[in-house]
């Protein structure tokens, strides 16, 4: 199966496509990661994307396709994959489509996690986490039940992530609408759009997300 999972920063991305390949062995495809590994691997396509890089440019289309396409013909991406950061333009999704359709394959369906804007950013915006084990709390809704004291290795130092404050998720918030948020009519009209509630629990996503894999699957 092949997925899109799409949703601004802080939606829940990456905690759901974590689940979907535990469960599904679909293998989560970041755009960022896949760029960085073929740099990376030394590859005719990792050296021209290496140069745009360096220049402090924008990777081509073309290029990001190519490497998506290599990536895919890994053996780990024989039962699927769920794309993440990639496709963000109407451009980018219809070449998309036509790599897949020369490999013989399509995408499968497109998931929105659907969030509230307001409460994504007090949601983001509250978060920290423990310094010596990572565990993490939020301000309003996950305080430590000791103050001041990590629930988990009673640790007494935390941090705050430096874009973890509202002002920065507001942009972000503000780039995805600009960006990313175009494609959806592009997938509505496929019939291949699924909306989720992001802002539900992180459990409940899960279920609704399932409820789309078992309805792509029918």
């Amino acid at each position: 199966m092949k997925l899109i999972l799409l949703g601004p920063p802080g939606a829940g991305k990456g905690t759901q496509a974590k689940r979907l390949y535990d469960k599904h062995k679909l293998v989560q495809l970041s755009t960022g990661d896949m760029l960085r590994a073929e740099v990376a691997s030394g590859s005719e396509l990792g050296r021209q994307a290496k140069q745009v890089m360096e220049a402090g440019q924008l990777v081509s289309d073309e290029i990001v396709i190519g490497i998506i396409d290599h990536r895919i013909d890994a053996p780990d991406c024989k039962s699927g994959f769920v794309l993440d950061g990639f496709p963000r333009t109407e451009k980018q999704a219809v070449a998309l489509d036509e790599m897949l359709r020369k490999k013989g394959g399509k995408i499968d369906g497109v998931i929105e996690l659907a969030v509230d804007e307001a409460a994504l950013v007090e949601r983001i915006s509250g978060r920290f986490t423990c310094a010596k084990c990572g565990a993490g709390y939020h301000d309003k809704f996950q305080q430590p039940k000791k103050a001041g004291v990590c629930d988990v290795c009673g640790g007494t130092e935390f941090t705050r992530r430096k874009d973890d404050n509202a002002e920065t998720v507001k942009a972000r918030l503000v780039a995805y609408r600009q960006q990313t948020a175009p494609i959806l009519p592009y997938y509505k009209a496929k019939g291949l759009l699924h909306r989720v509630d992001g802002m539900a629990g992180l459990d409940q996503v899960t279920k609704e997300i399932e409820a789309v894999l078992s309805r792509i699957k029918s």
